[in-house]
């Protein structure tokens, strides 16, 4: 009889605490994150920092965009965008996992290497280190203000706009260190090929 009725009470117990977590993690928790993320000033991030274009979403600040241009299928040279840095398999996330000594790595990236240099028609060590290797995710948005400022060029030329105009876009969107010492400044490419279409829109 005993143990029948402390199997009960534990039972008992058990689903009290269960219930319990359920409220507690199940509604009033997803509940309060829910109620912070609509504050001022967190909304946007809360979304995913979704970036739109005359009301229509074309993207996030936080993934990387790298944008393809048709007229530029048989002469890259003709390319009117800005590009990301190169990127893997685009519906995954994740490294490439080889290593530095890599034959294949370095395979990679010498034909990226030639390939933006031709692209850019500029000599190959010009080129900086972050067009020709990817980051930890393949993801990433940003690219440094010398990538940007090789491809300024043929992004004016493409488009029809001074290159002084182009290298100022290129500044305007241009990140400085977080907290001011923190990495290096950035480029968010999504943003600033939205800013040369705007651009070209007000001529």
């Amino acid at each position: 009889m005993n143990t029948v009725y402390n199997i009960w009470r534990q039972t008992i117990a058990g689903l009290r605490f269960l219930l319990v977590m359920t409220v507690l993690l199940g509604v009033l928790y997803p509940a309060a994150v829910w109620g912070v993320s609509r504050l001022p000033g967190l909304h946007a991030k809360a979304e995913g920092s979704i970036v739109y274009q005359n009301g229509t979403p074309v993207g996030s600040r936080l993934i990387g965009v790298d944008l393809v241009d048709e007229r530029a299928a048989g002469d890259s040279t003709r390319d009117r965008f800005f590009h990301t840095r190169p990127t893997g398999d685009p519906s995954t996330s994740g490294g490439s996992n080889l290593a530095g000594d890599s034959e294949a790595l370095a395979k990679t990236i010498g034909e990226r290497r030639q390939a933006i240099a031709t692209r850019e028609q500029v000599a190959e060590s010009r080129i900086p280190v972050d067009a020709v290797t990817a980051d930890f995710s393949g993801l990433d948005p940003h690219i440094s203000p010398d990538y940007a400022a090789l491809q300024a060029k043929r992004v004016a030329r493409n488009n029809h706009l001074p290159e002084a105009e182009v290298q100022k876009l290129i500044t305007e969107n241009t990140s400085g260190r977080t907290l001011g010492f923190l990495g290096e400044p950035t480029v968010n490419v999504l943003e600033l090929n939205l800013a040369i279409q705007r651009a070209i829109t007000h001529q």
